[in-house]
């Protein structure tokens, strides 16, 4: 058996900065190699961040990155780091594309990856199986490829292939076994949703014994517009045994000694084999196996549970959209309510409490526990807090127009967001939407009131989720010996907008707990309204509620960007047509 130390860079790149990302680059490679590692990956796309949407069809965007790619080969090998090779995914063009197909991106941009060894790319190869579901428009954006780059490594022979390529069959990694690779290494751009259970390690285990090799499974980590990535890259064995295994949520180098059936006989240099339509091409970088070294004990980190997990990827994005985009600070509404709570600890989590701003704003039908309860926020959390009353405001606006009912109780809330936003603008800040799923998915919101601002942390979370994931805080909070950050009463009261007298959320909609599951059937997996009733909602309700939904079309078009962590968000995943009378 021959040896290999393997270091999988699990790290947090930005799309556009490729000065940035290169910097990451050279960074962890120096630390892989003062762990003595013998070969380092990086996710899908490290040089240009990812996903970088149409930034793929600007033809000076795509030269950039190729410019970055060989600047970076030749940084590493002046920076004392050439014998290390390299595998880091950028974007790529086909070789020969002068002039486009009818039907294909401009310019045939390709999803590739590189290995760099002493100043020089060893090889590059691109992403075959091109993913156009979900949030995922890769057709649009880049041509595959068509090659299983397999690399003589310290007598282990390796095959790269680029993560949708692992999840499909077929392609390159159905040409792995035929290739006689030991080790395949999959480098990944995979973004989090909930409840997907082990599925990404089921997978590897499940390619793994098909090809008979050991795998490495590289995926970056953080937040970029509604997408978060949540890292969790491991190795398996042969066997599809869990090796080794990185945190989710965070940045990690993770080092991993392997030991690895040696290659056989002399390889086939610069030659190419065809399997299944996929050309292997073989190189050769060193052909002795290393003497025999004490390997390091691999790590496995814990995953943490469902809620947590939810939890960590929501602070993740909520830090990344503000430290990405720059801004100095957050500001938010807070009514004294379960999702503005919510959203000011993600917020306080995230950026810490010196950076958070949160405004109390009551009119006259607010209630006394209502501000008491936003107060006792920010006394808890230590957060920035100020009162501004907004019943002057909204006087003077009824002096200059009659308006009475859902206009009066909708001026109210528009208010709100104008103030919020008249601040933002005053002071730099960014500032939060605190609507929820449900709430964006019934229309219950007001447009240019509550639902403006710069970014939604809890918009993909229903609102029966935001009770859990404030109770799931407060536990954690009081497991660790620390004071909980949300106030029971903002957890226990029954929900209100607090726009008229008495006004509870019940009043406009079904319980939560009802109209979620609906909700989830409809907006979730696309049930038409004879598999809704047949899956046991009530007729009448169902009725009601589709209507709800279809007519907010036009309010979601316009709420700002939020992280997805579900299977089916709104914005990236659910592609509806605002003038649309389907009754199916």
């Amino acid at each position: 058996m021959a040896q290999l130390r393997l270091a999988m860079a699990q790290v947090n790149p930005t799309v556009g900065d490729l000065e940035g990302n290169c910097g990451i680059v050279v960074e962890h490679a120096r630390r892989a190699a003062e762990a003595g590692a013998h070969l380092v990956v990086f996710p899908e796309m490290m040089v240009t961040g990812y996903p970088v949407e149409d930034l793929a069809l600007r033809r000076t965007f795509v030269d950039a990155s190729i410019e970055a790619v060989h600047a970076l080969a030749g940084r590493l090998s002046s920076e004392g780091l050439g014998e290390l090779p390299v595998a880091v995914g950028y974007l790529s063009r086909r070789r020969g594309a002068a002039t486009t197909a009818l039907g294909q991106p401009v310019g045939a941009p390709q999803n590739a990856v590189a290995l760099l060894h002493r100043g020089r790319a060893v090889f590059t190869s691109a992403k075959h199986h091109l993913p156009n579901y979900g949030v995922f428009d890769e057709f649009r954006h880049f041509v595959p490829g068509d090659v299983l780059p397999v690399v003589r490594l310290h007598g282990i022979d390796t095959a790269f292939v680029v993560c949708e390529d692992l999840w499909q069959d077929g392609g390159p990694v159905a040409a792995v076994r035929e290739s006689g690779a030991t080790l395949l290494v999959v480098l990944n751009g995979s973004p989090y949703e909930r409840d997907k259970g082990d599925a990404r390690l089921e997978l590897c285990a499940r390619r793994a014994r098909e090809a008979d090799v050991a795998l490495a499974y590289v995926n970056m980590v953080g937040g970029q517009d509604e997408l978060v990535f949540d890292g969790d890259s491991l190795v398996v064995d042969a066997a599809g045994d869990l090796v080794a295994r990185a945190p989710r949520f965070e940045e990690a180098l993770l080092v991993a000694d392997l030991e690895l059936p040696g290659a056989e006989g002399p390889g086939m240099w610069g030659a190419a084999a065809e399997a299944d339509g996929i050309t292997i091409e073989r190189h050769l970088i060193s052909d002795s196996p290393l003497p025999p070294y004490r390997p390091l004990p691999n790590p496995v980190a814990p995953r943490p549970d469902d809620l947590g997990e939810v939890y960590a990827a929501l602070v993740l994005a909520t830090r990344d959209y503000v430290r990405k985009n720059r801004f100095p600070s957050v500001i938010l509404g807070l009514s004294g309510g379960i999702d503005s709570a919510l959203t000011a600890t993600i917020a306080a989590d995230a950026l810490g409490p010196e950076r958070v701003h949160g405004v109390l704003m009551p009119s006259r039908y607010s209630s006394d526990h209502s501000v008491s309860d936003a107060e006792e926020l920010v006394r808890r959390q230590g957060i920035n807090g100020r009162t501004v009353a907004v019943g002057p405001m909204i006087e003077a606006f009824e002096k200059a127009v009659e308006i009475d009912g859902l206009a009066a109780e909708n001026l109210q809330a528009r208010v709100r967001g104008q103030l919020l936003m008249t601040l933002s603008n005053q002071e730099g800040h960014l500032v939060l939407t605190t609507g929820n799923k449900s709430e964006l998915a019934s229309g219950y919101s007001t447009l240019y009131g509550d639902s403006a601002g710069g970014f939604a942390p809890i918009k993909d979370v229903w609102k029966t989720l935001v009770w859990e994931l404030a109770r799931w805080r407060n536990a954690e909070a009081e497991r660790l010996g620390r004071t909980p950050p949300i106030p029971e009463e903002s957890i226990t009261k029954p929900p209100s907008a607090e726009l008229r007298p008495g006004q509870l959320d019940t009043d406009s909609l079904p319980d939560y707990q009802i109209l979620d599951a609906l909700l989830d059937d409809y907006v979730g997996t696309d049930l038409g309204r004879a598999e809704l009733v047949a899956a046991g909602h009530h007729p009448e309700l169902v009725d009601r509620v589709i209507r709800m939904v279809d007519r907010a079309e036009y309010k979601r078009r316009q709420y700002p960007p939020g992280p997805k962590i579900s299977k089916r968000n709104f914005g990236r995943d659910r592609r509806l047509p605002i003038t649309n009378r389907s009754t199916v």
